[in-house]
């Protein structure tokens, strides 16, 4: 489900949009530009399974706020990666995708074959827009691997997985996570946690973490219930 992207009430009862800011130059305010929107149409046909689509592009958006926050890494490397790392998913039977994530099972085979073909598509997508050679062997090298790999092979990898791994944590994570497994919110949220803070592998992203968690945890607190 999409978040209100119009108002469905206004209280105040006069139009006060005369006075906002520009959307430039406020933190935390990202689009994706040309490049990255050329990537995206490419990769998007491949991320129509088992939501990625939705998980990738708010994985986009919390990459880049990683990047905000870790200057020294490249964008060119850790947002095509963020793009791409999960359209080989596409080659794996839809009804065992599920399978190979599950709580208490998984299938290590299907993680590496979605590894495998995504690095294959990465290497498609990337040449088909001119990306340089050196950064798309980077790229590949980051994709193939994000999963299975548990330590990085570089600062941009660690951004990646990090931002691969905070999406969990969102209120859009949290309700994909119950949908695949039929868990309550809370049930959801304990499970994600498990997966999410001690795997997380730069400072930032540990920060970011417990910024979500922290909504996400009040969210089923019987305080917030009762509001409802």
């Amino acid at each position: 489900m999409l978040p209100h992207l119009t108002p469905t009430r206004n209280d105040l009862g006069r139009d006060v949009t005369g006075h906002l800011p520009a959307a430039e130059g406020l933190p935390g305010v990202y689009v994706l530009d040309e490049r990255h929107a050329a990537i995206w149409e490419r990769a998007v046909p491949y991320l129509r399974v088992r939501d990625n689509d939705a998980h990738t592009i708010y994985a986009y958006g919390l990459g880049r706020a990683l990047l905000d926050l870790t200057p020294q890494a490249d964008p060119e490397v850790v947002l095509p990666a963020i793009l791409l790392h999960d359209t080989g998913w596409s080659q794996v039977p839809e009804p065992e995708i599920l399978e190979a994530i599950a709580p208490g099972g998984g299938r290590p085979d299907l993680v590496l074959r979605h590894e495998k073909e995504g690095a294959r598509i990465a290497s498609e997508v990337l040449a088909d827009v001119g990306w340089d050679a050196e950064r798309t062997e980077r790229i590949v090298a980051i994709v193939d691997g994000h999963d299975s790999r548990r330590e990085a092979i570089s600062l941009d990898d660690a951004l990646m997985k990090d931002a691969d791994k905070l999406w969990r944590l969102t209120p859009h994570g949290v309700d994909t996570v119950m949908g695949w497994f039929g868990l309550t919110r809370e049930q959801a949220h304990r499970l994600i946690a498990s997966r999410v803070h001690d795997h997380l592998l730069s400072e930032p992203g540990r920060v970011l973490a417990l910024g979500l968690a922290a909504v996400a945890s009040i969210d089923v607190t019987p305080q917030r219930i009762a509001l409802a």
